[in-house]
């Protein structure tokens, strides 16, 4: 075992042996709350879950507002009902009668923005029973104001062999740090701040711009409420800020990432219970590593967004999306810069009772170098969930298609993922990504145990033209025979990811990915360049 490893699981035990000292079970005897699970830490100060008869003070109850989280694609339906939610209830007896109302998701990987997640409104019931040491954090109140706080903690050990397809292996930890502050006055006027900082370990090869970040803000912005209309307030909002859209296949926080992405500039928007409208205009950050980030003045980002939920568990998303881009930048002979790109495309995904649907498809229209552009990208998913069957299971069927061609002659076919989760959905180990692709891949979620997930995916990945690149994760082409004679096979991949969710603080994230060379990376491999690659990974992250 290596040291990193063993840093990491000892990082485990210490961190779970002190979420049980401090959180050790009432003494015996009669339950104090037996209308719900044992209270445990501080309980918070009381409070109203109505408003004062004498208005004199603001009604707190639905501010903020929850932007629910879109499902993203091959989505898991995890178990509900009575049980053990996590290692640590598991240990001490401990069955809750449903989930836990905590906020954050019950796995290593915090998808959506912290400030589009419950801000821990439940402590605001005077029926509440779940209740935590950092509750005292949490929706801090004087009069009119309201303050909330936060963030998490991660570090991560990788063992990558062939390395981004060269054959060099390279062993490195990450670590990252966020912490956020949020301050409301009434539902009028929003101030939020969140910090960063990410970390490497020396590493065999040059970091990844998204692997290192000493200090910055990764979101500081202000909302001002525009209108009222029907108890529905429209915002904007200003500032550097995460943007994170339906499935995430094209605009994504890239939780992923060591350094997650984010933009500068201004949204509106406006949430109902049914309808969710965005418009924004804004401008990628990009990372430096010792000195203050600074937005790409040469990239402008911007679109409207509209999300409808028909009924529960279903939405439908509609979008326009306008990239402008005036660097020049040319990879393995292709111009990839000096475009306008226009996407046009809509989602449709849910579930209808235990049979699970996605289905999305994209165009893009513009110009790059003076030429046209004309591209597109379509999946399609089905799958289905045994809820009542032993380990909960979770199948999932997809294609998953992204035109190539074009780039140096003619009109431009190559499709451009934009700011895409490319790690989440083309294989962990980030050689593939929506461009000049297709994907027959499937995925089965299993839960063994209400506190751990494991996930396993397959992928069968061939080029859409042979001619053209293959392109990572990053969207970079990595690989070409413009002669078209190296084959369109890429290869096939199996991803296991494993989850254990030991407290509702602490979650242990690993798994083991191998991509298995097909003609076309065995015919473009070289003197340095590989066809195969594995890739394992082990993450602690602590939220709070």
């Amino acid at each position: 075992m290596s040291p990193p490893t063993r840093r990491l699981l000892a990082v485990v035990a210490s961190a779970l042996v002190w979420n049980t000292a401090v959180a050790q079970p009432p003494p015996a005897g009669p339950d104090p709350n037996p209308a719900g699970p044992a209270v445990t830490g501080p309980a918070p100060p009381a409070t109203a879950a109505d408003p004062p008869a004498d208005g004199s003070e603001f009604y707190w109850k639905k501010v903020p507002r929850v932007r629910p989280f879109p499902r993203i694609g091959n989505f898991s339906v995890p178990p509900a009902g009575p049980g053990y939610y996590s290692a640590l209830d598991c240990l001490r007896g401990e069955e809750l009668k449903g989930p836990p109302k905590y906020p954050y998701p019950r796995f290593g990987l915090i998808q959506p923005s912290f400030f589009d997640v419950d801000n821990f409104a439940y402590l605001d019931d005077p029926k509440n029973a779940e209740h935590d040491f950092f509750d005292p954090l949490k929706r801090v109140r004087c009069g009119d104001w309201l303050f909330v706080t936060g963030g998490d903690a991660r570090t991560r050990y990788e063992n990558n062999y062939n390395n981004r397809l060269t054959q060099r292996d390279n062993d490195y930890d990450l670590a990252r740090v966020r912490a956020y502050g949020d301050l409301w006055y009434r539902d009028d006027l929003r101030v939020y701040a969140e910090f960063i900082g990410a970390w490497s370990s020396p590493q065999a090869l040059t970091p990844l711009p998204i692997d290192r970040n000493d200090a910055d803000f990764l979101n500081l912005f202000v909302d001002l409420k525009l209108s009222d209309l029907d108890g529905q307030p429209a915002y904007l909002r200003a500032g550097r800020q995460e943007l994170l859209f339906g499935s995430q296949r094209l605009i994504s926080p890239l939780e992923w990432a060591n350094t997650r992405r984010t933009f500068q500039g201004f949204r509106g928007f406006r949430q109902t219970e049914k309808l969710d409208f965005d418009v924004f205009w804004v401008q990628p950050v990009v990372p430096a590593v010792d000195q203050l980030d600074s937005v790409d003045n040469n990239r402008n980002f911007a679109g409207a967004w509209a999300t409808y939920r028909p009924k529960k568990g279903q939405a439908v998303d509609a979008y326009y999306l306008m990239l402008d881009d005036t660097n020049r930048v040319t990879q393995l002979g292709i111009p990839r810069g000096n475009f306008t790109r226009h996407t046009i495309g809509g989602r449709y995904a849910g579930a209808e009772g235990d049979f699970l649907f996605d289905v999305e498809a994209a165009t893009q229209l513009g110009s790059q170098n003076g030429r046209n552009v004309v591209a597109g990208m379509a999946t399609a998913g089905a799958g289905y969930n045994w809820k009542d069957a032993p380990l909960t299971p979770t199948f999932w069927a997809y294609y998953d298609f992204a035109s190539g061609g074009g780039e140096n002659v003619g009109t431009a076919h190559t499709f451009n993922q934009l700011f895409a989760f490319g790690h989440y959905y083309l294989g962990w180990i980030d050689q593939v990504g929506r461009q000049n692709i297709h994907d027959l891949n499937f995925h089965l979620y299993l839960y063994p145990a209400k506190w751990l997930t494991t996930w396993v995916q397959f992928h069968s990945f061939w080029l859409a033209d042979d001619r053209d690149a293959l392109y990572n994760a990053a969207g970079i082409a990595v690989r070409r025979d413009p002669t078209g004679r190296a084959g369109s096979h890429v290869g096939e991949e199996v991803d296991v990811v494993l989850n254990f969710h030991l407290s509702k603080h602490l979650d242990v994230l690993t798994g083991y990915s191998y991509l298995w060379g097909g003609e076309f990376l065995q015919n473009t491999a070289g003197p340095n360049a590989a066809a195969n690659a594995s890739f394992y990974f082990l993450q602690v992250s602590y939220r709070w």
